[in-house]
């Protein structure tokens, strides 16, 4: 059974809702959740929030936390899987945001750097992949990590 799957089962078993913050991954967290047959049961949404005026305008993340930390952090991550949880009306979600190249990295962030928000309830759970697979190697990646994320917390 894949990942997906998984999560679609643990998610119709508990009574839950899903929906997606997507910002580097551009919305295929939310095309492989809606993949499975019978996902209208749990996935409500999917937000992909690629500039920062949609992360603060739909999402509610502060301009402040954009201005200190960045787009690329735990704190934004965190503040974008609390507004998808808000905005699509979900019990849970997830979130990324990231540098999946092959430019736009730093020192401080380099390529293939993403941050990673799941979250249900009033749990959430971040990590911070790093590594650079190349643009679709890390978005393969940061899917594969967030949906990880998503299950541990339903388990």
């Amino acid at each position: 059974m894949e990942l997906e799957e998984k999560i679609g089962n643990l998610l119709k078993t508990k009574h839950l809702t899903v929906s997606t913050a997507e910002s580097c991954t551009g919305g295929s967290i939310a095309a492989l959740l809606t993949s499975v047959p019978g996902s209208s049961e749990y996935v409500n949404g999917g937000i992909v929030a690629y500039s920062n005026e949609v992360k603060m305008n739909l999402l509610g993340v502060s301009s402040e936390t954009l201005a200190t930390h960045g787009a690329v952090s735990q704190e934004t991550v965190i503040e974008m899987v609390k507004g998808a949880m808000k905005t699509l009306k979900t019990d849970c979600a997830v979130a990324t945001s990231g540098i999946a190249g092959p430019g736009g990295g730093t020192p401080d962030k380099p390529v293939g750097t993403v941050w990673i928000a799941a979250a249900c309830k009033d749990e959430i759970i971040s990590m911070k992949q790093e590594g650079d697979e190349g643009r679709t190697g890390n978005v393969q990646k940061a899917v594969k990590n967030a949906l990880s994320l998503l299950g541990e917390l339903l388990e």
